[in-house]
């Protein structure tokens, strides 16, 4: 069925300790979208400037992924982000940040779009997500990402969110930063005592975690050697989980693991080359041996 996404679409450049790349595409609706394509139908939210390039766009719809929600505004710059990874291709330093047309973001839903019963709030400010959830009150399944910024300068507006969402979906830091708690097991379940039904921790390298009232497990990471730029990883986990919860049409227990497991995986090919590069070159039947593989991995 019909997955939702809200989220950033940028235009990033992106330095390695061995490559530069400047204005690929990128967003967190972007990756999220394209990840998720492989599982479900898309439908993306989005604002871009008058500098967008339509090949961008196109190359979106050719993932069946529905672009009817960009909007675009004359005369605007689209959102760009610049940043540059350590040599140990983990820790990343930005450079430079202009949010342009989308620090004034304001989604209004197409009808059709309203009646999407999977959605996923890619990372931005809560006060926005809060509007998007008022334009779905119909959603079976709601999940949100966030960010430090937010926990930061928009805490309160944050904690009323984490009532209204079934998940959410953060990355280590974040989740110690949320609780002030430095352990991850007591973190994820304070966070999940916040309001969410569930709770996925993103550890990077390091793979996910995930906390509901009745389980807690890890999954490991994909062994990636070729790790070339891991930006938008997390979220193509969340596209990943998020695309395969759609197209299985529920959230049950056993679904909810297969879905992080399809979340992991398709982090693993993002991280293979630069923007979505490295997804252009695969189909769903690479995703599906990249599982058997995983499944393998963690038999014993």
């Amino acid at each position: 069925m019909p997955l939702l996404v809200v989220g950033s679409i940028a235009l990033d450049s992106v330095e390695t300790p061995t490559e530069v790349r400047d204005n690929v595409l990128g967003g967190s609706a972007v990756y999220f979208s394209y990840a998720a394509s492989y599982f479900s139908s898309v439908r993306l939210v989005g604002v871009v400037g008058e500098d967008w390039p339509s090949e961008h766009t196109e190359l979106l719809k050719k993932r069946n992924i529905d672009t009817t929600g960009i909007q675009v505004i004359p005369g605007g710059e689209t959102f760009r982000w610049r940043g540059k990874y350590e040599v140990n291709m983990n820790d990343r330093e930005t450079l430079e940040v202009h949010l342009n047309v989308f620090e004034e973001f304001d989604p209004v839903l197409p009808e059709d779009y309203r009646l999407c019963e999977f959605l996923f709030l890619a990372n931005g400010s809560p006060v926005v997500q809060m509007k998007v959830l008022d334009q779905l009150p119909g959603a079976r399944l709601t999940v949100a990402d966030t960010m430090d910024l937010w926990i930061s300068t928009q805490h309160d507006e944050l904690m009323k969110l984490l009532k209204r969402v079934d998940g959410l979906v953060l990355n280590d830091s974040e989740a110690k930063l949320l609780t002030d708690d430095e352990n991850l097991v007591r973190a994820g379940h304070k966070v999940r005592e916040m309001g969410p039904k569930f709770v996925v921790i993103k550890k990077g390298e390091h793979g996910a975690m995930f906390f509901s009232e009745h389980e807690t497990y890890v999954m490991p990471a994909y062994p990636t050697p070729d790790v070339i730029d891991p930006t938008g990883a997390g979220d193509c986990f969340a596209g990943g989980m998020m695309g395969y919860l759609a197209e299985c049409g529920n959230f049950e227990p056993k679904t909810l693991k297969e879905a992080m497991a399809y979340g992991t995986l398709a982090a693993s090919f993002n991280v293979e080359d630069f923007s979505l590069e490295r997804f252009k070159t695969i189909e769903r039947e690479e995703i599906d041996h990249r599982m058997e593989e995983y499944r393998k991995m963690l038999s014993f």
